[in-house]
């Protein structure tokens, strides 16, 4: 399909000078989600285009998964290595930090997205650099760059893909203080002598086991009785017990009420009565949704709130807007989120093409199953912990009738052979009306690998008595499996 070009002469006071181009789909936000949303109609045939106000790649390529895998790895590997007989001795010393940053630096291109644009191109998607806001139905502002201004159309869909952003609590004097959020805790350029982390989910503690070994005295705040709480409460338990012993100082049940910045010193007061001094101090305390500033309220929406989508992605009571990635808060996940674009960019090329039935079914071609009943994540912690599915609670919660099977990593011949002295956990929920498994936890040194097993077994419903016939090899750490399914079967 060819894009039509003329100047825009509706809108005038808000268009004047504008040129308006028309495409099939136009995409706000170019982070993994657009990108994908993208690829998935242009491979369809139908012309895209994507508007994005920072970098191309987006939250997890430059201040979020990218970065903080790169500064957890090598923490990660030197935990491992000083479990290993006859290696031990050769890694006591600190890390390299400068070094350590330096890759961190590389691994998100150095905030630059020369490398992304072109990946666009290559593909045929046109690229409009500016804030993007909508104005009525399949209408789109662009305010560039360069201060010019440009209007897009779209034919069959406009798909919403802007993210999250950090959400700072309401605390008197934080403004001043300039605390980290996600974005500089991944992308700071010096390590803190001392650093306060205020959380207890994923942020806080990967982001606590980061600069922990990069050298910073790091204290960890959680307002909760654990870490992890959406997760088994032993993934929380053993995580919190390894950033002890790695020298963190974990409290939980402890709020921040206020904080200063004295003479260039952080101040923290807590709910418990403590004064804390820190360096720096990072709130990761939830997210919110990009979309305060996008012209939803053009399209009857309310701005900056969460859109709520169908399992198609498409916003509710609309046939051309989607939703897609965090904005909908159905799973605030980047490989969710890039699940979710395949999804949407497969039903908007469907309904572009006139399909008069989409596959809609759990499961089918243009539903967002996995949402629901099979979200995989991985912690990038020393332990790791990985799940897919429902927790125990979660489960009962939901009115099954479930079993939880428990297992320990010491009970493997390889999880010895990996470390000395392994320490993890096992479980799995078992749906016992239907003999399958609606979720599985692990907790343990590399169990991050042994997760999209489990997220196959439970997205694809497979029954216990043929999962008994999937045969782990040995001794690797995947025998965990059977382990598992001897401990159900008795």
């Amino acid at each position: 399909m060819t894009d039509t070009e003329n100047t825009d002469t509706e809108h005038a006071d808000d268009t004047a000078e504008a040129t308006t181009t028309e495409y099939d789909v136009v995409v706000l936000g170019a982070g993994p989600v657009g990108e994908n949303v993208a690829d998935r109609t242009r491979a369809a045939g139908l012309s895209t285009a994507v508007v994005e106000s920072e970098l191309v790649g987006g939250e997890c390529s430059y201040w979020a998964c990218m970065p903080s895998k790169a500064l957890l790895r090598p923490a990660i590997a030197r935990a491992d290595a000083r479990r290993v007989p006859g290696l031990r001795q050769l890694v006591d010393g600190p890390l390299d930090a400068a070094e350590v940053l330096a890759h961190r630096d590389y691994e998100t291109s150095h905030w630059k997205d020369d490398g992304q644009i072109g990946w666009l191109d290559s593909i045929g998607v046109a690229f409009h650099r500016g804030h993007g806001r909508l104005a009525g139905p399949r209408r789109v502002i662009v305010d560039a760059a360069d201060g010019g201004r440009h209007v897009l159309t779209a034919r069959h869909a406009v798909v919403v893909s802007t993210g999250s952003r950090a959400l700072l609590p309401d605390l008197p004097g934080l403004a001043q203080v300039k605390p980290w959020t996600s974005r500089e805790a991944t992308s700071a350029q010096a390590v803190p002598g001392r650093l306060i982390v205020v959380g207890g989910g994923v942020v806080a503690v990967e982001m606590a086991t980061a600069w922990r070994s990069l050298g910073s005295e790091v204290t960890l705040l959680v307002r909760g009785k654990g870490l992890l709480p959406r997760m088994e409460p032993f993934a929380g338990e053993l995580i919190a017990e390894a950033l002890v012993e790695a020298g963190a100082d974990v409290r939980t049940g402890t709020s921040v009420t206020a904080v200063s910045r004295e003479n260039g010193t952080v101040v923290a007061l807590t709910d418990t009565g403590d004064r804390l001094e820190a360096d720096e101090i990072l709130f990761a305390t939830g997210r919110a949704p990009r979309t305060e500033d996008i012209g939803l309220d053009t399209v009857g929406l309310e701005s900056g709130a969460w859109l709520s989508v169908d399992d198609s992605l498409r916003v509710t009571g609309s046939d051309w807007l989607y939703g897609v990635g965090d904005v909908n808060h159905r799973a605030l996940l980047t490989h969710q989120g890039k699940y979710q674009a395949r999804i949407a960019g497969a039903a908007i090329a469907a309904r572009a093409a006139g399909v008069p039935i989409l596959e809609s079914d759990p499961w089918g071609a243009h539903a967002a199953t996995a949402d629901h009943a099979a979200v995989p994540q991985v912690v990038f912690t020393d332990p790791e912990a990985g799940a897919v599915g429902l927790s125990l609670a979660e489960a009962e919660q939901a009115g099954l009738r479930v079993r939880a099977v428990d297992v320990e990593f010491s009970s493997v011949a390889g999880a010895g052979l990996y470390a000395d002295g392994y320490r993890g956990r096992a479980r799995m929920i078992v749906d016992l009306d239907r003999e399958t498994l609606v979720g599985v936890t692990f907790v343990g040194p590399a169990v991050g690998e042994l997760v999209h097993s489990a997220t196959v077994a439970v997205a694809g419903e497979v029954p216990i008595g043929r999962l008994w016939h999937a045969v782990p090899s040995y001794p690797t750490i995947s025998e965990v499996w059977l382990r598992l399914l001897e401990a159900y079967r008795g």
